[in-house]
Formats: structure tokens, sequence, C-alpha cells
């Protein structure tokens, strides 16, 4: 790697060290004095001094010196090893998602296409939506395409997969103690339902299991079963003692006496051989040793004959007994087999024994049982090798074929799983070449090609990732050309690939990413206005903001480089941004700010790579650590409080971090960690808290109300209250009180219910807890209040919400002070929480809502600024504009916004601005894109239906 000039200066303050005359090498003998490392006696010479002195201000001669003593500390400890970050070594990812040119005209087709397709045909296009809801910033739009594709699902192979797909999005695999055939109670997900081959009525799939039914329903049907079985048996032995045998089958020196009848209405071959005019038919005695059964099938199949039940069959004597029926087409006979040895396999030591039985006998049931424990078992199924050897050669897709169990949406989802683990792996690579064997026509193609693309170059197989992309960019996706320009430019074509990117801008109407992608291919200012076009276009792309904060750097400018990436992670965090931040901090010698991000980026993702993929995070925060003022546990605590009352999010995150460093087992700690990362939109990670809390849990109670916050978070809020209420009948704890008045409020609430909701959280304010989660119990307390009209109830709780330092009840007082008509008070109730949060950009939204129309402009253009994501602001300036009317200055502002965020209430009132403005056809197009989203929002099915009339009328 090559090493800019900040590489080498380490050991200086930054600015100190472009003034310098001679450079130093990393490893020059002045420089280090000819150490190699911090040895052990330093170290614990600077811990002692860390435990007597604070860090101060770095004015004096004396401070100055310590300073000097930490830098020397900070050059030999190499916290820098591998430089200062560059702008040649940036370059964005390639995503590995459908991405459309226009993402409103895509939604649109995806909602008239479900509408107007067929029922057996809606699997299917619920799992295009998943395609293209799979790179969207709310992973509820995913899981809700997911779960509506299981609805729809007809077959059992789809329901497998599909079924095990949603419970991967749970990752209920790394819960401690869970089973991979568990239940989660609907037919939805119940491995025993998905099994289950005939009907089909979608509304049936939310209905409760046949799991968990109560123990005594089960003890009396398994009762009942007991006395059919003894009926049976009495009268198959009455029957035999009736001499019904009137023919044997002779195996060596056995004789099984049959019914003649009896086996010959196994199977049309059997019928010709027992009736037709073989010499068999004429014989009592047929030997049938030369054909292959056991004395043991052979009796299998007479008591099938006679009693159409295998309960008594010994299972190696069923496998046996399924081979001979599809020998001699006993059709009622296997399909018996293949569900009885379906209903056998529990875990994966049974699916790969029985499987290849299974592929063998062409077994749909017993094939699709034991695929779908290796699904339900993933990632970690994918290290068995006959997972390796069945899913991922040509042959074993083959084999998978002809038991009717391989298909696209399998291989979509085993993709998706590998990419994540590992996409550089030979398992993804085979994956996704089965995946573009199964693709048809359309998305599916394009889909699969463009992420084998994406994989190729990420393995830096460049004329096998341009001949990918090329093949996506035929079957109609755009956004491949991406990947082959950047294929092309690695191969040394770089002005055939600025061409390539220049030309996607010029024929399409431009988005961000194209001017983001051109940057790659130019210099100097037209690189710069390239980015600026891009952020202008698309402010969430994080690429230009790193690229111009590096250029910063290298210009000797950190501070402004600081400032820039600052402006991405205050409305998005990601452990890319976050770590050049950090990057930054450790050559400004801002130890702490650098141990902060760090500690962030490690609770994003515990095993990222620092420094290029070159250093774990976890050994930056060893290095880091020595050098930061150290706090003991109820030191974090009170750090812990303050950065929460101030809103500080990435500084509460690394508080909890190093919490957990001392108490790795706390359940409550995780659980926090997963609100802080919530409230930051990583909700990958925020599950991942979860179900770290849900394990080091020590109650049953707690254990309960971590899985209902995880049920609730991905979609199943009916078995959330159930978790819930579970929890209480254990014991009364705050937090199973404040899930269920969650859950509960998370709906239209009428008296009935508010009253109930309030009820859940004064029994949860209660029981003990700490002052953070007070707090929030208080504040939602009183936006109940304020929506049953008790204004003065809703004050007192948020005044008791800021007494314990819960700084957003700030807000909420506001609400009340402006429906008390004091516009003024609320006004300065907002101005306070603005001045105490750090992330203030929705504190600036709410006050816009308390002044004239001029200081509503500013706060909201400040909101924009801080946070392009949030969308009031732009419907409240189409409004006015609108107002003035200023109809197409109106559409361009919720244009704008649209065009990165494609939000339900923008798309509604942008439809609405076009209705009044009597464009029928882009108010029908807004409406159904907003319903691809929200099927069933109201207002704009309404609206839609009356521009479809007004069309109607006009023709």
């Amino acid at each position: 790697m090559q090493h800019n000039i900040f590489a080498t200066m380490r050991s200086f303050k930054i600015m100190d060290g472009c003034k310098g005359s001679q450079v130093y090498s990393l490893h020059h003998p002045s420089a280090g004095g000819g150490s190699t490392g911090i040895g052990e006696k330093l170290l614990q010479q600077l811990h002692d001094h860390i435990k007597t002195q604070t860090f101060r201000t770095k004015s004096g001669h004396h401070f100055q010196s310590s300073n000097q003593t930490h830098s020397e500390v900070v050059s030999e400890g190499s916290l820098l090893p591998y430089g200062l970050p560059m702008t040649d070594l940036l370059e964005p990812k390639i995503e590995p998602i459908l991405k459309p040119v226009d993402f409103v005209e895509t939604l649109a087709g995806l909602y008239n296409k479900m509408d107007n397709c067929l029922e057996t045909d809606r699997c299917e296009v619920y799992l295009e939506h998943c395609s293209f809801f799979r790179g969207s910033s709310d992973a509820k739009l995913f899981r809700r395409s997911l779960r509506s594709a299981r609805q729809h699902a007809m077959d059992v192979h789809t329901k497998v997969v599909l079924a095990s797909w949603l419970r991967y999005e749970r990752r209920e695999d790394e819960l401690v103690g869970s089973s991979s055939m568990d239940c989660c109670g609907r037919n939805i997900e119940c491995p025993k339902a998905t099994l289950v081959a005939n009907g089909y009525d979608p509304q049936l799939v939310y209905d409760r299991c046949c799991c968990c039914r109560d123990r005594g329903e089960e003890e009396e049907e398994e009762k009942e079963d007991f006395m059919k079985l003894v009926d049976d048996q009495e009268c198959s032995t009455s029957e035999e003692d009736e001499a019904d045998g009137d023919m044997s089958f002779c195996i060596g020196d056995d004789e099984i006496r049959c019914g003649r009848f009896n086996m010959a209405s196994l199977s049309r071959p059997f019928k010709t051989m027992l009736y037709g005019e073989f010499i068999e038919s004429r014989r009592e005695k047929i030997n049938f040793s030369k054909n292959g059964v056991s004395v043991e099938a052979m009796r299998a199949a007479e008591v099938f004959s006679r009693t159409k039940s295998l309960t008594s069959i010994e299972p190696n004597v069923v496998l046996e007994l399924l081979s001979l029926a599809n020998r001699f087409c006993c059709e009622e006979m296997k399909c018996a087999c293949d569900t009885h040895l379906a209903s056998l396999v529990c875990d994966l030591e049974d699916a790969s024994l029985l499987v290849e039985y299974g592929l063998v006998e062409t077994a749909y049931l017993l094939v699709a049982a034991c695929l779908q424990v290796f699904l339900r078992e993933l990632p970690g199924s994918m290290q068995c090798s006959s997972f390796v050897k069945l899913f991922c050669s040509p042959e074993g897709r083959d084999r998978l074929a002809m038991a009717g169990h391989a298909s696209f949406v399998l291989y979509y989802f085993l993709s998706q799983v590998a990419m994540e683990e590992e996409m550089r792996s030979n398992t993804t690579v085979m994956l996704l070449e089965r995946l573009v064997e199964c693709a048809k026509d359309g998305w599916e193609k394009q889909l699969a090609f463009h992420q084998l693309g994406v994989v190729m170059f990420e393995r830096k197989e460049y004329k096998d990732a341009q001949h990918w992309f090329e093949s996506a960019v035929d079957a109609g996706h755009v956004y491949s050309l991406v990947g082959v320009a950047r294929a092309k430019y690695r191969r040394g074509h770089m002005f055939s690939a600025y061409k390539l990117m220049n030309s996607l801008i010029n024929n399409y109407k431009p988005v961000g990413w194209m001017y983001q992608e051109r940057s790659l291919y130019c210099h100097g200012k037209e690189k710069m206005m390239d980015l600026i076009s891009a952020t202008e276009l698309d402010p969430t792309l994080s690429f230009p903001y790193k690229y111009r904060a590096v250029s910063l750097l290298e210009e000797s400018r950190i501070g402004p480089a600081i400032a820039e990436i600052n402006k991405i992670i205050g409305f998005k965090v990601s452990s890319d941004c976050l770590e050049l931040r950090a990057w930054f901090l450790i050559a400004m010698e801002d130890y702490e700010g650098a141990l902060r991000d760090v500690r962030a980026i490690l609770t994003l993702d515990p095993n990222y790579m620092m420094f290029y993929g070159n250093m774990h995070g976890n050994h930056l925060v060893e290095l880091l650590s020595p050098v930061v003022q150290q706090c003991n546990q109820a030191d974090c605590w009170m750090q812990l409080y303050d950065r929460w009352s101030s809103v500080d999010d990435i500084g509460s995150l690394a508080v909890v971090h190093q919490m957990l460093e001392n108490d790795p087992g706390k359940s409550l700690l995780r659980f926090r960690q997963s609100l802080l990362l919530l409230r930051l939109n990583c909700q990958k990670a925020a599950m991942r808290s979860l179900r770290l809390a849900r394990n080091y849990s020590t109650s049953d109670h707690e254990r309960l109300v971590y899985e209902g916050w995880i049920l609730y978070d991905t979609g199943h809020r009916e078995e959330a209250l159930a978790k819930a209420e579970e929890s209480i009948s254990i014991q009364r704890s705050f937090e199973a009180y404040f899930l269920k008045a969650y859950v509960l409020a998370d709906s239209s609430l009428d008296s009935e219910s508010s009253k109930y909701v309030i009820h859940l959280l004064e029994e949860a304010l209660r029981c003990p807890s700490d002052g953070l989660r007070k707090g929030q119990a208080l504040n939602n307390l009183g936006s109940v209040y304020v929506d049953c009209d008790k204004l003065d109830l809703a004050a007192d709780c948020y005044m008791n919400a800021l007494n314990i330092k819960h700084t957003r009840a700030h807000q909420g007082l506001a609400r009340v002070y402006h429906l008390k008509n004091h516009r003024k008070v609320a006004y300065d109730e907002m101005t306070k929480l603005i001045e105490k949060a750090w992330n203030n950009a929705s504190a600036y939204e709410k006050r816009s809502e308390y002044c004239d129309r001029d200081m509503a402009k500013s706060d909201l253009s400040m909101a924009t600024q801080l946070d392009p994501l949030r969308t009031y602001p732009y419907r409240y300036r189409a409004a006015v504009l609108m107002d003035d009317h200023k109809e197409a200055e109106a559409i361009t502002e919720l244009s704008r916004a649209i065009e990165f965020k494609p939000d339900l209430q923008l798309l509604h009132l942008r439809a609405a601005f076009y209705d009044s403005m009597s464009d029928y056809a882009s108010t029908v197009r807004d409406c159904e894109a907003a319903l691809c989203l929200d099927p069933n929002h109201a207002e704009t099915l309404e609206l839609c239906k009356k521009a479809r009339e007004r069309i109607n009328d006009q023709k």
C-alpha cells in the first residue's frame, strides 16, 4: 500500500507535522528510539498515570509534555500503521439488488401487476416485490412482501422455502435453546403446516396452527387415536381369523398370507398380476424371492392393503415399502409412505440421511421435509457436505428438479444467505449459477445475472463479472451498466467506462447514483461537480461525503474533513463512515472521540475490520483504551444518562459497549443497545442485540419480554402480545407491561383502548426500573393523555420525565402548550430541546409548528440540512407553494425528496397535487406507487378510484 505524507506524521500534531522540514519514515530510529512496540512496563506506567490525572487542555509547558508522552506512546503503539485514508482507494460498492432507474414507475407497475394477476400468480408477484424492497431502508416492506408471498404459496415446496425464509429473517438460529423446528404459533411459519399438500386458502395462514392447541385437546385426540388403533387391530385380527387370506407371497422360506383383492387394489401392476392373464393369477402361492423385497416389507404391504395405515411399522421398513410402492406403481401406498417418513424428519442428521432416499424414490413430501430442515438450520447447514453436494452442483439441482424441488425461489433464498455469509466463496458462486439456471425471463434473470456479476467483481474476476453484468443489461436491468463500467475500468478501459456512464446520464432521467458512478472515471473539478450533483439528487449516498472528506484531509484540512463526514453520520449511521471519522480523529489525537466511534462500529458489526480490512476493531480498542481516561461501571451509568438525555445516540452506544466489556452477560444492557440502534435505524444490528438480550436472560419472564420484542419488530403483533401476557403471569415487571402497552398503542385507539393502555403504563411505572426507561414510559403516557384530551395530566407526565433527564419530553410538553394556545411557550420549549440535543433535526422540524411562516421556513430548512430523510419539511414547503399557486414548484419540491425516498405520504400528497391540476394519469401513477407501499391506505385508494373514473370519463 502506498502512503501519502500523512502516513508519516502519526507522532505529531497534524498541522505541526505539515510545517516540519523533515519527514520521518515509519521505522526511522530517531522516530521511535529503536523501540518497535509498547512494552508492558510503559503500558503500566501510562495506566497509573491515567488513574491519577485527568486529561486537560493542551496549554502550558507541563501539559504539553504530557501530551507529547501520549503522542510517543501512540506512535509506538502504531494507531495508524496503515497510514491515513486516500481518495485513490475509495470506491462505492456495487449494490447486489434490483435498482430501477425510476422507482415510482416500478412501484406503480408492481401494484398494477398485483391488481390484475390471477390468484395462482400472486405468490410470484409478491416475490418480485421482495426483490425490489430488498434494498429499501425500511426492512418492514421486504418482510411484508415475503409474508404475502408465503400467504399465497400454493404448493408444499414454495411454502417450505418461504416459511423458512421468514424464520431466517428473525435469525432464530441465534436463539439459545431453540430448535430449527420450533413453531411461532401460526400456520404461516409452522413446519408441520407447510407440509400439508391439499387445500389453498390464503386466510388460513394467519390462523393458529395445530402445534398450539391445548395439551388437553392433544391428549384427548391421542386417546381417540389409540382406541381407533386398537379397534383396527382387533378388526384386522378378526379378519385374519376368518381366513380372508386367499393367497400367499413366498420369499425364501417365509410365506406372507394376503387377500388377493386387497393386494390387487394397491396398483394396476398388482391387479394385472393377480387377476390378469399371467400364470400368477391362477396360483395360490406366488414366489416373490427374486424381486428384491424383504419379508418385512411384504408383510407391511399386506397390512397396508387391509388397514391403509403405517402406524405400527418401523421407519426402516417404511423406507423399503416406499421403494416397493415405486416399483409396482402403488400411488396410494407411496403417498402414505411419503407422508409418514416426512413426519419423522426432525433434525439435520435425519435430513442428511433421508434426503437421499427421497430423491432416489422421488418422494415429494419426504424431500420437502428434509429440505425444510436444511433451510431452517441456515446458515449453519451450509457447512454440511451433503448440503454443498445437493444444492450447489448441477447434478444436485437436476436431482432436486426430478423430485419437484428445484425452483427460483429456493435458490434465491439460498444465494441471499450465502452472500450475507461470504460473498466471495465458491458456495456463493455455485448457488448463483443454479439461480441463473432456474431464472425465467424478466426480473428473475435480471437479478440472477446482476448478483453473479457482483460476486465475480468482488472476487476480482473482472472478465466474468463484465459478462454477467452485460447479460443483466440485456435482460433489462439498467443499473447493471454500473458493473459493466466498473469491470471495464478494472481491465484498463477507463475512457470506455466514462463514455458508458456519460451515455447513461444522457439517455435516462439522471439520478444520484449515475453522477456518483461517472465521478469515478474523471478528475479534478469535473469529478467534484459530479459528486455535488450526486449529493443534490440523492443526499443518502455516502460515497460523495467520504470522497470529499478524504480530499480535504489530503489538503491538510482535517477539521472541514470531519465536518463533511459528520453531515451524513448525522442522519445515516454506517460503519464505514464512522470508521472514516475515527481515522480522522486519531490523526487529530482526539483519542476519546476515536474510541467512541470504534465502539459504535463494533456495536453495528462486531467483526468489523478497520483500515482497509487490515485490523480488527477490537484490537484498535485495545490500542486506544490506554490513552483514554478509564471509567468504572458507575461512571459509565452516569455517562449513559448524560448522553441519553442529550440525545447523543452514538455516544450512548459507545458507553453501553464499554459497559458490556465489563459485564457481557447483562441482558438489560443488550436491550438498551437495541433501543439505541433502532433509533439510529440500524434494524439488523438492533435485532442481533435483542437476540443476545434474550440469550443472556436469567429468568423466564425476562426472556419472554425480549422474545416479544423480536416478534413485534418482525411483524408478529399478536404473538408479541401473548409473550407479554405470559411474562406478566409469571412476574409483574416494567418491561412486560411496557411491551404490552406499546404493542396495543400501535393501532388506532378508541377511548376504551386508550384507558387500557394508560392502565398498563401506570402499572409499568409502579414496577422497579431505571430512569432511562421510566422517562420513556412517562413520555408515552403523556402522549396517550394528549390523545385523550387530558392535557394537565399529560403536562405532569412530561414534567416528571424531564425531572429524570428524559430530554425528548420537551417535545411533548411543547405540544401541550400549543394545544392550550400558548404558542410562544411551546416555541421556547422546543428551543430548549434544540439546545440540549446533539441530534436535533426533529426538534427544528417540530419547532416550526409554533412560529410564523418565515421562521418556520428557516427551521425546516435547517431540519432538511441536518436530516434530508425527514419528509415533513418537503411536504410543508410544497403545501406553501401550492397555496401561493406555484404548482410546478410544489411538484418539484416533492419530487426532489421522492427521488431518493419514495415515501407514502410524499407520494399521496403529490398525487393530490396532480389531481388538483387535472393531471389524472400522474395522479393514478403516484397513487399506485403509494399503494404498493401500503395497499390498505384508505385515502390513497379513494383518490386513485376517483382519478381512474375521471380518466374513463375523458375517454
